[in-house]
């Protein structure tokens, strides 16, 4: 079981009517929204349609992948069936050779969760990317407009190059930036070199509004936790059934595009093992050990950046959906 130590505020399997309230009376704010997060294959797309069902809300999409088409296997979108269920926003917002900022990202999502509020529906963000709950709630520090052509040229260097080179030349202008950066990660690794050569200002010394919430909105934060060795068993039947349901074919179909991906697309997790397969350099039991060793190191970034939220509540399964859901509004303090 997770525990305490870890700076986790956990809401014990229990029954519905045992779950205590976790907020007094708020004070006004302009927006109400409600967030459900954790890390991939957690349980949250499942447990998200059910609170949707129960509180009269509509999902927005806390994932950064979710916005692309043609990967709907795998980004493991909400299916047709859900999405029927109970309406989805900020998904298919863009092909995948297009770019998609998080300044585009916190843009639309207040827009349509305003719009959602103003027709008397509650407003439920539910996903994994950390990065854009963290610019929904406290905002972006002002970075320049996107150089797409500048993006393009550092992709390409390390296409030739590595993406080594480019961390490395990072840390010798933002060592701060580079030490939270995973040397693999070449869609941060690209945003901080462009900031950098546009703005000639480091992106850590440039992120210091991050921290301070936006006044008008008031947000309720529960993630889904649960035991490690659960977890790890949960990620290889997500692979394995995304696989079943044909994600070797989906990317295959990517490759067919004839179109350079966007590096946001490309950082999708599981792709560039698939094509790796495709283009006969890995067996496919190898790739698909190669997904989940990363999905792996992927949910470790992920607790990290979500241990950094002080009011965020982890609510660890009962494995009753319903039930859960109970869990959660009471943490939310419904």
């Amino acid at each position: 079981m997770l525990r305490d130590r870890l700076g986790w505020r956990i809401v014990p399997a229990m029954p519905d009517a045992d779950a205590p309230a976790r907020r007094t009376d708020p004070p006004l704010r302009e927006l109400e929204v409600f967030v459900l997060t954790g890390p991939t294959a957690s349980g949250k797309s499942e447990l998200g349609v059910v609170l949707a069902e129960r509180l009269g809300a509509e999902i927005l999409s806390l994932d950064s992948m979710k916005v692309y088409r043609r990967m709907d296997i795998g980004t493991d979108k909400p299916s047709p069936a859900d999405r029927a269920r109970v309406p989805h926003h900020l998904i298919d917002l863009r092909e995948p050779w297009e770019g998609y900022t998080v300044h585009e990202y916190v843009r639309d999502a207040v827009a349509i969760a305003r719009e959602v509020a103003s027709r008397g529906r509650r407003v439920l963000f539910e996903g994994g990317t950390p990065l854009y709950l963290k610019a929904l709630l406290e905002g972006l520090f002002e970075g320049g407009e996107p150089d797409y052509e500048l993006r393009r040229r550092l992709v390409a260097e390390a296409r030739e190059c590595g993406t080594a080179q480019l961390h490395a030349r990072l840390a010798s202008v933002d060592e701060r930036a580079a030490s939270r950066i995973h040397p693999n990660d070449l869609r941060r690794i690209v945003r901080a070199l462009e900031v950098y050569e546009r703005t000639g200002q480091p992106i850590s010394a440039l992120q210091t509004q991050f921290g301070r919430r936006r006044e008008w909105l008031e947000a309720h934060l529960v993630a889904i936790a649960r035991p490690r060795e659960e977890l790890v068993a949960r990620i290889r039947a997500r692979v394995d059934r995304m696989l079943r349901a044909g994600w070797l074919e989906e990317a295959r179909a990517l490759l067919s595009l004839g179109r350079e991906l966007s590096p946001q697309a490309t950082g999708a997790l599981g792709y560039r093992e698939l094509w790796a397969h495709l283009r006969g350099e890995l067996d496919l039991d190898s790739a698909r050990e190669r997904i989940v060793s990363e999905t792996r190191r992927f949910v470790r970034r992920q607790l990290t950046w979500l241990r950094s939220f002080g009011d965020l509540i982890w609510v660890e399964p009962s494995g009753d959906l319903r039930r859960d859901a109970g869990r959660v509004e009471a943490a939310w303090g419904l």
